[in-house]
């Protein structure tokens, strides 16, 4: 099969396109087909080697979109054939799900939203685990405030939407040109980037990882909640300061992608690539103010 992987740390013409075996399911584990992958910042920064591994070949992927090809030993539930959504966690591994096929472990996957494609679909694992782990991290009763940085991005729009389901009455943080679209989906209030709120909030979900300004937003014994593990600011004023990191959690998927057939959860798709052009996508990651996730597409 054909894989995304990198053999030498560096920019976007360091991804190249390889033919390996495919790899089988263990126990409890489901080989995918691969028919759509998202590519996120942090595959570029598996390329620039930020998590280290020089020497070895690393595949880049966390999300997919696809069908059930094979099932391990032990694994209920699932049946060649079925269309679904899963998070392959880790920046240093041989194959990622920039792969005509991976392996994942049978309780990363969830039923593919019915509502919407397979490219559209694999948009959700890691964004919106990584917007739901982050909201319920806040732990805010319904009315708190929250401001969302970065709140026009993939991870901060998700976080908008569901901080608002939740009850939250949120400041988004974004471009001034993206006020419109941030208040679509369900924000309250809205900051353009470089300025500050009208007043502290009970907690920030900061998505745009600007760290210590945005911890100088929150009220006294509130809460600030980073996406980015070890970059978090040191806690202040009685602010509660969490680091979040993504789980692969399918039964966490399985209810966002229920939320996506509801009409509740809005993906957004900004570019679409064949695998072949890995290389291109990961040249467009680099580039500033894409709205929505990069796709890579395997027919």
């Amino acid at each position: 099969m054909r894989a995304a992987v990198v053999n030498g740390f560096g920019g976007p013409e360091r991804v190249e396109i390889v033919r390996v075996p495919v790899p089988r399911p263990g126990a409890g584990q489901v080989l995918v087909r691969v028919r759509a992958a998202g590519i996120n910042p942090v595959d570029g920064a598996v390329r620039a080697g930020v998590f280290g591994g020089e020497g070895q070949r690393i595949g880049f992927g966390w999300d997919l979109a696809g069908e059930v090809d094979e099932l391990g030993a032990d694994v209920t539930g699932w049946a060649v054939g079925d269309r679904v959504v899963g998070l392959h966690y880790g920046p240093v591994k041989p194959l990622g799900t920039h792969a005509e096929y991976a392996v994942l472990d049978a309780s990363a996957l969830a039923a593919a939203p019915a509502g919407v494609d397979d490219v559209t679909a694999a948009g959700l694992p890691l964004s919106g685990l990584t917007a739901a782990r982050a909201v319920d991290q806040l732990g805010l009763a319904p009315g708190s405030t929250v401001l969302v940085t970065g709140a026009a991005g993939m991870v901060g729009g998700l976080a908008v939407q569901l901080a608002a389901r939740a009850g939250l009455v949120v400041t988004a943080l974004a471009g001034a040109e993206d006020e419109a679209f941030v208040r679509g989906l369900g924000a309250a209030g809205f900051v353009p980037r470089g300025s500050a709120p009208a007043g502290p909030v009970d907690g920030v979900l900061d998505a745009a990882v600007l760290g210590e300004p945005a911890l100088g937003f929150v009220r006294d014994g509130g809460v600030y909640v980073g996406l980015r593990p070890h970059a978090a600011p040191a806690a202040e004023r009685g602010i509660r300061v969490v680091e979040q990191e993504v789980a692969a959690d399918g039964a966490h998927l399985a209810r966002l992608a229920s939320l996506v057939d509801a009409g509740a959860l809005t993906l957004r798709v900004a570019e679409t690539y064949p695998l072949a052009e890995a290389a291109g996508a990961h040249a467009h990651l680099t580039k500033s103010g894409t709205r929505g996730r990069i796709v890579l597409t395997l027919p």
